[in-house]
């Protein structure tokens, strides 16, 4: 009997046309590869736990109580127990913490329905108000120098990418309306502008100054843009950057912000990495505090899968808007229609809405958890700088291999100059694939100057795994520019 021929069918050919390179063709290539039996090293996506990144104790301890909140009581009871018993060789550490036990407890209290149900669709109120907090003692507005975070203004999302989908599904209407997105920039921004059928407006990042931003170029972006009818109507800031890694001072925030001032845009804001920031000296600047009483729309987002804490699967995240637009003709804010946006999605996660909780109520100095969780925080991040560093210094050793700007988020985008007549960044990165395991994301899945070549890696892998890889990674380099 014949098989049966599958029906025709048209579909959106605006999400046919969509790319994603860094869950694209080279990560297939390496699935295939890791079938055959092959190790593979999957440097492509910012996925701490993926290569081996511990959990942090804390955020799995509150996640196991009130996930099963029976527990809660029962280790109350074995604690009381081991105060006048030998419990079969148990320390008292093997035990959570009171503040540990109070904290699930009263997280429960307040979400009043538990973790199975549906909450508020911009999530709990007291979630808000915590997040609300923790941005007020990041940006200084507790002194009165910066205005407070209003927590109506908040909405916990399925990670930062829901975030920026529920912003630009709202800022396009047709293919008139246009995005101005940084070159090279992170595949969301490009795919999400695909999607609604807008107009993707590139502005490029100058490498050679450590990728920093000029506002000549912001500029003539934008005029180009105007003059084919494109109405632009935001940009995308990445801070610090992604795939470039870097990291945006005071004044360039303030640069962005009077750009966008005098031409009637709004910013979105992607800060998913501001725990990313390895030198002391720079630190993270935050677009609300440097906007202070500004007037400029903006969109914050933030996730708990990148930082130290590194809970990509959990999917939390939030936005925050400040000086939201009114809708033209309507009696509505932009914020109105966010929130008829999460409604229908009826809520976030309540996994991913705990940990955000988690990440901006982290435990304070006179609790029990404080010093492991200081030492496991302090220990990521320094693994991270010193991974980052050492794949640094390999590329001294690699023939026309240029790596600018500081080192911030998770990621290193260095330029590969020299690459042979007829091969392009996207063959380095399958040949670099097939002879290493090294998954990789080809430059140009994430746009670059025209003329030049680049890959994103991931520094996540173990210190050792990098150690064993990186000169391997060398001699394949050389072997093939030469």
């Amino acid at each position: 009997m014949g098989s049966i021929k599958p029906r025709d069918m048209t579909v959106n050919r605006r999400i046919l046309e969509m790319e994603y390179a860094v869950r694209g063709p080279i990560p297939s290539r390496a699935a295939e590869l890791k079938q055959q039996g092959r190790r593979i090293i999957p440097c492509n996506l910012g996925n701490p736990q993926a290569l081996g990144q511990q959990p942090v104790s804390f955020y799995r301890e509150v996640l196991s109580l009130v996930e099963h909140p029976i527990r809660i009581e029962r280790e109350r009871r074995l604690k009381t127990l081991f105060n006048g018993a030998d419990l079969h060789g148990l320390e008292r550490d093997d035990f959570h913490s009171d503040y540990v036990l109070e904290l699930s407890e009263n997280y429960l209290s307040q979400l009043e329905t538990g973790m199975g149900a549906y909450s508020d669709s911009s999530g709990p109120r007291f979630i808000r108000e915590a997040v609300a907090g923790f941005i007020d003692r990041r940006d200084g507005a507790v002194s009165g120098s910066v205005p407070r975070s209003d927590p109506e203004q908040i909405f916990i999302t399925n990670g930062a990418s829901e975030a920026v989908r529920y912003v630009i599904d709202l800022l396009i209407d047709d293919e008139s309306d246009g995005v101005m997105i940084p070159i090279p920039q992170y595949p969301l921004y490009s795919a999400a502008i695909k999607r609604c059928g807008g107009t993707q407006v590139d502005y490029f990042l100058d490498e050679e100054s450590g990728w920093a931003m000029d506002r000549n170029l912001l500029d003539s972006s934008l005029e180009g843009a105007r003059k084919r009818g494109v109405t632009v109507k935001a940009m995308v800031v990445i801070n610090p950057g992604n795939p470039t890694g870097a990291v945006l001072d005071e004044e360039t925030v303030r640069e962005v912000i009077a750009f966008a001032g005098d031409n009637d845009l709004a910013i979105i804001a992607d800060e998913v990495y501001q725990e990313n920031v390895y030198d002391a000296d720079a630190g993270f600047v935050s677009f609300a505090r440097v906007l202070g009483r500004g007037d400029v729309p903006l969109f914050s987002v933030h996730s708990t899968s990148k930082g130290f804490y590194g809970e990509c699967g959990h999917r939390g995240g939030y936005l925050e808007i400040r000086n939201a637009p009114r809708i033209r003709n309507t009696d509505l804010s932009f914020t109105d229609l966010v929130l008829k946006q999460a409604s229908v999605n009826i809520c976030s996660n309540t996994v991913g809405q705990l940990m955000m909780y988690l990440l901006v109520n982290p435990p304070p100095e006179n609790t029990a958890p404080y010093r492991r969780f200081t030492h496991e925080r302090r220990k990521i991040l320094e693994d991270l700088h010193d991974k980052a560093v050492m794949i640094r210094a390999g590329f001294d050793h690699m023939d026309g291999v240029s790596c600018f700007g500081r080192t911030g988020a998770m990621y290193l985008f260095p330029r590969l100059d020299g690459l042979p007549d007829g091969t392009d960044d996207f063959d380095y990165c399958m040949g670099l694939l097939d002879r290493t395991g090294l998954v990789t994301v080809n430059g140009a899945g994430f746009g670059q100057q025209p003329g030049t070549s680049h890959l994103r890696i991931a520094f996540l892998p173990p210190r050792e795994v990098i150690e064993e890889v990186l000169p391997k990674w060398i001699e394949f380099h050389n072997a093939y520019v030469n």
